[in-house]
């Protein structure tokens, strides 16, 4: 121990308490400043309520702006006629976040120039209804109200809401509207005036299909959910808003069918959504991360997808899809495993095409995880299973490599991330240009030096290409990381390594479950999936949502679908 502790105290690293920049105070002034930062937090976190003082209102929001280092904040006093009297008022608002020319047409120009509705000087209430009954009008009338006045008759603005905290008001101006505080009124409105930059639908990079819609999700949350709700075209798609992070407050979206999702799930998601005590969330990856259950292998149990076909797919399946503003992306919940391996054109093809090509994936996830350890357990234990041919093939190709075959299968996995690594990270421009240059002049290079063999070559070409043909990224990251694991056990136990390893990996991936549903549904445990497992049965089959989902409504389509088929008045 005392070697340990002479070793910390000659070159562990202590942080200084003192710095050359601060000014010296004693205790007692450090301690009150602690004291007033704390009661300053404190007040920060509870809601404090509009002041009918127009002057206290806009001095609290100086000073929760920070007008006097803030350059982009925006305070706009002005006088506005309601009904033949003026009033103090002021906009507060994010420049650059907002619709300059809206803001001129519909809040400044109703309220500060002159018109028939604020220059009339009347003492009549606002009648609400009129009825005649036995010749006699009746008419039900209300006082005059200035909140209601100018909310009903001098905003001509189709989002106004009023507020009666300063949270609430902050939040509104902070997501590119603007807040019109009036004197006199213990109440403030949000206006909506957005009118940021933002990107445009496009189509989608990453899951490009050829037979199917060409759209994407973009940043906007609700440019998003209007893609959703324009293919879903259904009153019962129910779109509800919850906010994560103290600080940022990022607006999500928790969307379902009301008459198909089960209410259990629908409230389970919203328990993790409203349960999770972060002060920012940024993106739709963090926030996938923080619902799950933890799992020692890392499988994705939340799929991700930037496209709006697929989700309104799932939606009507009875899942539930979230979405995060500032990320093209929608989480769907829950995720099975045969969900990584469907792409959204499955259904789009003949079911025999569609399912030729499931296998083709189900092929090349088994490639990608086992077939380097595979090959590493081959040669090094199991020679006899190859043809003889095929072993001297093997053989004089190593003949003059001086690495054990562990290293050499190694070097080349790993020089193969780094190349799709560096393709990703490069200018689009020269990223085709490292792909060549990794894959024709490194290959060629390394096998001509004799570092490795090129059989090796072909094996860790065809691992490669094979992880490129499954759908989802995040499944395809997990198998090609735990393909390092397979390989060290074919290398230290031959099959029985994998066997073993296998075993493991099977029984912790049948352990796992996504918001209650079991991750090798319907296999472990066997479910009837009522037609809905890996393959697609023909679509006039697909009677009935999967089982394990218990959704409101199981049928989604009749037993007899195209009924111009076997109608009996046929022509």
């Amino acid at each position: 121990m005392k070697l340990k502790d002479l070793f910390f105290k000659l070159f562990a690293y202590t942080p200084s308490v003192e710095y050359n920049f601060s000014l010296p105070e004693d205790t007692q002034t450090s301690e009150n400043n602690d004291n007033q930062a704390t009661t300053v937090m404190k007040q920060a976190e509870e809601k404090v309520a509009i002041f009918p003082s127009l002057s206290v209102n806009l001095d609290y929001m100086k000073t929760k702006y920070n007008l006097l280092i803030n350059s982009d904040i925006i305070l706009r006093e002005f006088t506005l006629n309601a009904r033949g009297k003026q009033y103090n008022a002021f906009l507060v608002y994010i420049d650059g976040m907002v619709d300059s020319e809206i803001m001129d047409k519909f809040i400044l120009e109703p309220l500060m120039l002159r018109n028939k509705n604020n220059l009339y000087d009347g003492t009549q209430n606002k009648i609400i209804s009129e009825a005649v009954a036995n010749n006699i009008t009746v008419r039900k009338v209300k006082k005059f109200d200035l909140s209601n006045y100018l909310m009903g008759c001098l905003m001509p603005q189709n989002a106004v809401k009023e507020v009666t905290d300063f949270d609430q008001a902050a939040s509104g101006i902070n997501s590119g509207n603007c807040a019109l505080f009036v004197d006199t009124l213990s109440t403030a409105f949000d206006i909506e005036v957005k009118g940021f930059k933002q990107r445009s639908v496009d189509s989608p990079n990453n899951e490009i299909v050829i037979k199917g819609p060409h759209e994407a999700f973009v940043e906007n949350i609700r440019t998003n959910t209007s893609l959703i709700r324009r293919i879903v075209n259904n009153e019962n798609l129910i779109i509800e808003n919850l906010e994560v992070g103290k600080i940022t407050k990022t607006k999500c979206a928790v969307c379902y069918m009301k008459n198909i999702t089960n209410s259990d799930l629908v409230n389970e998601v919203k328990y993790r959504l409203n349960n999770l005590d972060i002060d920012s969330l940024l993106s739709a990856g963090e926030l996938e991360q923080l619902l799950v259950e933890s799992n020692a292998l890392g499988i994705p149990e939340m799929l991700s997808t930037e496209r709006p076909d697929k989700v309104t797919k799932y939606l009507l399946k009875g899942r539930v899809v979230v979405l995060v503003n500032g990320t093209p992306y929608g989480i769907i919940v829950p995720a099975i495993l045969i969900d990584f391996l469907a792409s959204p054109e499955d259904t789009n093809l003949k079911v025999n095409f569609a399912n030729f090509l499931r296998g083709l994936r189900f092929l090349a996830a088994f490639i990608t995880l086992l077939l380097p350890g595979l090959y590493v357990a081959i040669t090094s234990f199991h020679q006899e299973i190859l043809p003889t041919g095929l072993l001297y093939s093997i053989l004089s190709s190593r003949e003059n490599v001086p690495f054990p075959i562990i290293v050499e299968l190694l070097l080349m996995e790993i020089s193969f991330e780094l190349i799709r690594e560096a393709g990703l990270r490069v200018p689009s421009a020269i990223g085709p240009t490292i792909g060549i240059v990794g894959a024709l002049v490194l290959g060629q290079a390394a096998v001509s030096a004799g570092i490795v063999s090129p059989i090796l070559i072909i094996i860790v070409a065809m691992t490669g290409i094979a992880s490129f043909a499954i759908p989802d990224f995040s499944f395809g990251f997990h198998l090609r990381y735990f393909r390092f694991a397979f390989v060290l056990l074919g290398f230290m136990a031959g099959f029985l390594g994998i066997a073993l390893g296998l075993f493991v990996y099977i029984s912790l991936v049948c352990s796992l479950r996504s918001f209650g549903i079991s991750y090798t549904t319907p296999f472990a445990p066997a479910t009837n999936s009522k037609g809905n497992g890996y393959l697609l049965q023909p679509i006039w089959k697909r009677e009935f949502r999967p089982s394990y989902l218990a959704s409101k409504r199981e049928q989604d389509q009749a037993k007899l679908a195209m009924k111009w088929k076997y109608h009996k008045n046929k022509p």
